[in-house]
């Protein structure tokens, strides 16, 4: 026992446990606090590292695991590389990417030089904040951007500025730990030519020759790619270059063998981004000194010089770049959001120069300082100004999908089922597919039991569809959780759209509807309508939509205006639009084709204060129409997330959140590390 609690802690399995507690809670807390999670794990490091409470030593254990975390990083790098955009781009990618190195690589160059650092330092200060993390990537497509101009060239230019880093990282390592001489410069150039040709010879062939013979088992697969990284790794060293570099290198050779959103590269992150890299992050922390950090003035030179020039620098490159190629005003500022954030690359590149003796502890405090206030404007910027661009953009109709319209009803309350299948049978319209209804039992004691009931539910449902002579398909799924079993019932018959139904009650750690519910729609894409009937839905006398803005430029648009038309004409009701912060004209343009007789009205308010207070004037007999949106895409609004709660508090309201359907995936190049929370399981109804 008291060698448990001696400090610092020796104890291996004692080590491990408290690191993976660390690992699951910084970045939770980090995401409350709308922050990245690296921050939390650097924090965490300083708090139980050395010069914290002392919990952990920065000992050879952790100094093995944080190694193999910084060459995932750089491998990683080399795998999200776009070279196909990269060549699509080529020209404004190649201006962008020179200009956002150059610049802050010399201002920043020069400046640390000046308050005193040697010139090996200051080169490699100023090519850490030459490159950059697409941080906020995911945001851009999310909001539906990606394929914007601007987007495309900064990914493009990524490629540069990443290489031109990693390359003076590699020189300034060498001359190091060498004579900066004639011998020096023939000797590491000839050998990195050497080193490089192997390299993007010898591993494409190999693992074409792999996938294409050998490749079959995902295990074998995965070690076979970690087997040529680390042989890589270490053939940089005997190159006369760091590892990392190598790591880097194995990454791009691979590229185009290692499918982006496919099984061996989900593999890769899933091990680099839950152990390996959040032990370097970790690492990194245990370097902070709080007591240097607020103590020595060179900490708060060096953090100034290295915030205020890689602002600049970056900004001064989208804007010259964007002035060049005709961008718009908020182009250049998207393609600054996109660059300003520096996070594990940086802290990586950063380690490496302090190993090597020539950054201090100073420049590493500096490095975090940067990090933080770069991860807070990025995001910030990239969010803001997406909308812009995606706002300005014209909407057009989406295309019709090959994939049939497929409808499924989750059903677990018998009371309920008659109004959900009401709903259903409206929305459905003249589908020539089956009604799916899915019962879903959780796995573990009772299951049986469980099933049973499901059974009597469904049969309920194929009776009730007979009787409107519409045809019900009966689906039970057994899973771990509630919304795994509904999510995989819906990839297993390709369901296009899912009618819900809803209590009306939260428990405290749940965030909308409940965990269910906030789960199902975080990790699908398809339309989910959520209910919550009060009243026999053909007893309603008016349709209201309440619309928040920028809803008309989201992907599911049209579809959510042809679903209100098909519930009004059903119903035979009126539609009283209530449109927050928006242009009513779009959805008067909406109608103008329409042959429908339908009575449509129009009412704008100015802001979501001014509608919350017109609620208590909704009716028993009204059916509101809530147009939402999924957390982070176009039009999400943190007031969407209130308005449910809202509605349901008046208990005789009868309400439809719809969620439109979004685009296949989100793409997440450039996170390094970044998870998403995700939510707390409850119930459905």
């Amino acid at each position: 026992m008291n060698r448990l609690l001696n400090q610092p802690i020796t104890d291996p399995v004692l080590i491990f446990a408290i690191t993976m507690l660390i690992f699951l809670i910084a970045p939770l807390l980090m995401a409350k606090l709308r922050m990245t999670g690296i921050i939390g794990l650097i924090l965490a490091g300083l708090i139980v590292g050395p010069n914290g409470l002392g919990l952990l030593e920065r000992d050879q254990t952790i100094l093995l695991l944080s190694t193999v975390g910084l060459l995932f990083i750089f491998f990683i790098a080399g795998l999200e590389m776009d070279l196909d955009g990269f060549k699509k781009n080529r020209h404004s990618s190649l201006t962008f990417g020179t200009l956002s190195f150059i610049v802050p690589f010399i201002l920043g160059s020069v400046a640390s030089y000046f308050i005193g650092y040697p010139l090996l330092a200051a080169i490699l200060i100023g090519s850490i904040i030459g490159s950059h993390t697409l941080l906020a990537f995911p945001i851009a497509s999310r909001l539906g951007v990606s394929k914007n101009r601007a987007v495309t060239t900064t990914v493009g230019g990524t490629m540069i500025t990443d290489t031109a880093a990693f390359l003076i990282l590699a020189i300034v390592a060498g001359a190091a730990n060498g004579i900066i001489n004639a011998e020096f410069w023939i000797t590491m150039i000839v050998s990195l030519i050497v080193y490089v040709l192997a390299v993007f010879l010898i591993i494409p062939r190999l693992s074409r020759f792999f996938f294409r013979t050998l490749g079959s088992e995902g295990n074998s697969e995965f070690a076979f790619v970690m087997t040529v990284l680390f042989i890589t790794a270490f053939g940089a060293s005997l190159a006369g270059i760091e590892p990392i570099i190598g790591g880097f290198l194995a990454g791009l050779a691979m590229n185009r063998f290692i499918v982006e959103h496919g099984t061996l590269m989900n593999r890769i992150k899933f091990v680099g981004n839950s152990i390996f890299i959040p032990f370097f992050l970790l690492s990194v922390g245990m370097l902070v000194d709080l007591k240097v950090l607020f103590t020595e003035v060179q900490t708060w030179k060096v953090a100034a010089i290295v915030v205020t020039f890689v602002i600049l620098g970056k900004f001064l490159a989208a804007y010259i770049t964007g002035k060049f190629y005709g961008y718009s005003k908020a182009e250049k500022i998207l393609m600054f959001g996109l660059t300003v954030p520096q996070a594990a690359a940086t802290l990586a590149a950063t380690l490496v120069g302090y190993d090597l003796g020539l950054l201090d502890e100073a420049v590493v405090n500096a490095m975090i300082i940067k990090i933080l206030i770069t991860c807070l404007i990025g995001p910030y910027l990239v969010e803001k100004y997406s909308k812009v661009i995606a706002f300005l953009e014209e909407q057009k109709p989406q295309k019709s999908s090959a994939t049939p319209e497929r409808l499924m009803v989750p059903v677990a309350n018998p009371k309920t089922l008659p109004s959900l299948l009401d709903l259903a049978f409206i929305v459905r319209g003249t589908s020539k597919e089956p009604l799916y209804a899915l019962s879903v039992a959780q796995s573990g004691e009772g299951t049986s039991d469980s099933l049973a009931r499901a059974e009597k539910v469904l049969n309920h449902a194929v009776s009730y569809g007979a009787g409107a002579e519409i045809p019900v398909q009966t689906l039970t799924r057994v899973d771990q959780s509630i919304s795994a079993g509904m999510m995989r019932a819906m990839e297993e018959t390709r369901i296009t759209t899912a009618v819900i139904g809803w209590n009306g009650k939260l428990s405290t750690p749940q965030r909308i509807f409940g965990g269910v519910l906030d789960h199902l729609l975080e990790h699908t894409r398809q339309t989910v309508l959520v209910t919550k009937l009060e009243s026999p839905i053909n007893t309603m006398k008016r349709l209201v939509v309440i619309v928040p803005s920028g809803f008309t430029h989201k992907p599911g648009f049209y579809t959510a205006i042809d679903m209100i038309k098909t519930l009004s004409r059903e119903l035979g009701i009126p539609i009283h639009y209530m449109i927050i912060n928006d242009d009513i004209e779009w959805y008067k343009k909406a109608y103008r084709t329409s042959k429908a007789n339908t009575t449509i009205t129009f009412e704008k308010f100015d802001s979501w204060g001014v509608f919350h207070k017109e609620i208590s004037l909704l009716k028993r007999d009204d059916l509101i129409f809530l147009l939402s949106a999924r957390r982070g895409t176009l039009a999400w609004n943190p007031n969407l997330e209130d308005a449910p709660r809202l509605l349901a508090k008046n208990t005789v309201l009868s309400f439809i959140v719809l969620y439109p359907p979004e685009d296949e995936h989100v793409d997440t190049r450039g996170t390094k590390g970044m998870e998403v929370p995700k939510a707390v399981l409850g119930s459905y109804e």
